[in-house]
């Protein structure tokens, strides 16, 4: 792959990346920084010694290719209420720690960043979309802001039309449709299907209310799908906003070209086959091209109810095909003992393979045998199952992600619904319990062979097509990138020799 960058040392381009500390920003936000470091950019991150361990080999890696690129630390000051070490946001952290965790990062980066800055002397920040006081500091440096923003176009799109037009509150009950306006497509959700912040004001409203208007603050946003992913909701966005926006995806493939790349992903080390047993990969490569399907929440896997989880057992062992089942870690008690027992039951027939805490999902994607994915429709993880040309089951939980399955379900016509109809909390998955017949019923008819699945089929392996063109020379990602770097590289001259008004005779 041709790369592009500056002339010389003096013209090179510095930037400060900024990744929020939970892994579903922190993953992309690297890799975006890894990307630009690609392209002749010299990246610093700023982050914590217990997230930097979770990508510090890949940087270590790209820095013995010849990029241009380093890992900051900085250190979290000990606060009351949290535990020794905590420095990790994720699904299963309370909304109490979550907060206590964020505003001690938030203090301790704002007073240190003044420093930071004087220490990088970076002609741009790329910050994740949490962290809203980077605008003012960039702004103080008289330096562009670029913002990463999660999620799709798509999603935000439509979460802007429930914003100003409130189509969720002309209906009578949760589980009455309503019409999203404003967008290319007619979509069409239940009021149960969207975020609360929407229904009921709450602090997140207040956030995101924060985070958008820092949004049009900054010099523009990067996303990390591509336009043929979403193309016209990418230009809609970028009306919506007022600001410039690229699209610079699917970006895992593009940083995570070799097996020790993909098997590190969000992990920090090379993952080993399983010892004393047989490992994932030699269970994979002992079944048939297509026929598994890969069951992961993400993670948000670990909060499903002891009920929910014996009705995900049941369904997939009742739908007929064969499956790797990423079932997290599980503390002891009811939910842990009937895995345990079904992973017996499982392994005796040569059915299911399950593994237990974290996945190398780049590796097991690529796989030949592996033939769908079940998903919660978050992003990563749906940019890498289009990549890899794999067609999916849709689960949404939380966040945007009911939105994203409208994307894949009704518009790109690329997986199936399971059937979720209620957007959980954070930390609470509400009293839904998806039943054993619909699990099946969803992943049958995925993997079942029929004309639907075939039809659904084609469909995703020419968008993967289209997601590995946009990142060769002349691709939609690979020119955004190229855009953006120049622009960035127009302002820091533009500051260096700025122009001399003539005066008037």
């Amino acid at each position: 792959m041709e790369f592009f960058g500056v002339e010389g040392e003096s013209e090179k381009l510095k930037a400060i990346f900024l990744p929020l500390i939970t892994p579903s920003h922190l993953v992309p936000v690297v890799d975006i920084a890894r990307i630009f470091a690609m392209h002749g950019v010299d990246v610093t991150i700023i982050t914590t010694p217990a997230n930097a361990a979770v990508f510090q080999s890949s940087i270590d890696r790209d820095a013995s290719r010849g990029s241009s690129i380093r890992t900051h630390l900085v250190k979290l000051p000990h606060v009351p209420g949290l535990p020794e070490g905590m420095e990790t946001i994720n699904f299963s952290t309370s909304r109490d720690i979550a907060s206590k965790l964020f505003e001690a990062l938030t203090k301790t980066l704002q007073t240190q960043f003044p420093q930071l800055l004087h220490q990088f002397k970076p002609d741009f920040i790329v910050s994740d979309m949490f962290y809203t006081w980077s605008v003012e500091a960039a702004a103080e440096l008289g330096i562009p802001r670029l913002i990463y923003v999660g999620g799709t176009y798509f999603a935000h799109c439509a979460m802007d039309s429930l914003e100003r037009f409130e189509p969720h509150k002309k209906v009578n009950s949760d589980d009455e449709s309503f019409l999203i306006p404003g967008l290319p497509y007619n979509l069409e959700m239940t009021r149960s299907q969207i975020p609360e912040r929407f229904k009921t004001p709450s602090d997140f409203s207040y956030i995101m209310n924060r985070v958008k208007e820092s949004e049009k603050r900054s010099y523009g946003s990067l996303f990390k799908s591509f336009y043929a992913f979403e193309g016209a909701y990418e230009e809609l966005y970028r009306t919506i906003m007022g600001t410039k926006s690229w699209n610079v995806g699917p970006i895992s493939s593009w940083v995570n070209q070799d097996a020790s790349d993909k098997s590190s992903r969000g992990q920090g080390k090379e993952v080993e086959e399983g010892k004393g047993k047989v490992g994932w990969l030699s269970w994979l490569d002992s079944k048939q091209k297509g026929s598994v399907v890969y069951v992961c929440f993400g993670s948000m896997k670990n909060n499903f109810s002891a009920t929910q989880i014996t009705e995900i057992a049941h369904g997939l062992e009742d739908c007929g095909h064969d499956f790797i089942w990423v079932v997290g870690k599980i503390d002891e008690g009811q939910s842990r003992a009937l895995v345990e027992e079904f992973e017996k039951r499982v392994e005796a027939s040569k059915k299911g393979y399950l593994i237990w805490g974290w996945a190398p999902q780049l590796l097991i994607l690529e796989h030949p045998a592996v033939g769908g994915v079940m998903t919660h429709c978050g992003m990563n993880t749906v940019i890498e199952t289009v990549d890899a040309g794999l067609p999916m089951v849709t689960w949404p939980l939380f966040a945007e992600q009911f939105f994203n399955e409208r994307l894949l379900v009704d518009v790109l016509k690329i997986a199936v619904p399971v059937g979720a109809k209620e957007w959980k909390m954070w930390g609470d998955f509400g009293n839904e319990i998806v039943e054993r017949e619909k699990i099946a019923k969803a992943i049958d008819l995925l993997m079942g062979g029929g004309e639907e699945c075939e039809e659904v089929r084609r469909r995703v392996k020419a968008l993967s097509e289209e997601a590995k063109k946009a990142i060769q020379i002349g691709g939609s990602s690979y020119n955004s990138l190229k855009d953006v770097i120049q622009e960035m590289k127009s302002l820091k001259l533009e500051k260096l020799n700025p122009k001399v008004e003539e005066p008037v005779a």
